[in-house]
């Protein structure tokens, strides 16, 4: 596990075929070849994006006869989580004031409307 978790796990879904292939991991396990279905690559390209998410704890492996099967290891996921919600408060706070401006600028386009019509 790399020492520092949550770098590890954005880099991993920095790309967008590692998060494609997550989301086909959230409905159950899938072998490789069948994660590898919808993408336009080669088994090989998606077994290394495979091992990245592994590297970065976000998917499990098994082996079950020749067959490899990946399902989604939820823990570091949790962790960014975690780690985003601590910053929920400022952008409740921003999205309060960008909220308080366009009522204020509502109000000043209606009162100049009716300004104007005088």
């Amino acid at each position: 596990m790399p020492a520092d978790q949550l770098s590890a796990t954005f880099a991993a879904l920095s790309d967008p075929t590692r998060r494609a292939i997550l989301a086909r991991l959230i409905a159950g396990e899938h072998s490789v070849t069948e994660l590898a279905e919808p993408f336009d690559m080669s088994l090989p390209a998606v077994s290394k994006h495979l091992q990245v998410l592994e590297r970065a704890g976000l998917i499990a492996r098994t082996r079950e006869a020749q067959f490899r099967r990946c399902s989604i290891e939820a823990g570091p996921i949790k962790e960014v989580a975690e780690w985003t919600e601590s910053y929920r408060h400022i952008w409740e706070e921003r999205f309060g004031r960008l909220d308080n401006y366009l009522q204020t600028m509502k109000k000043e386009k209606s009162h100049a409307k009716k300004s104007r019509r005088k």
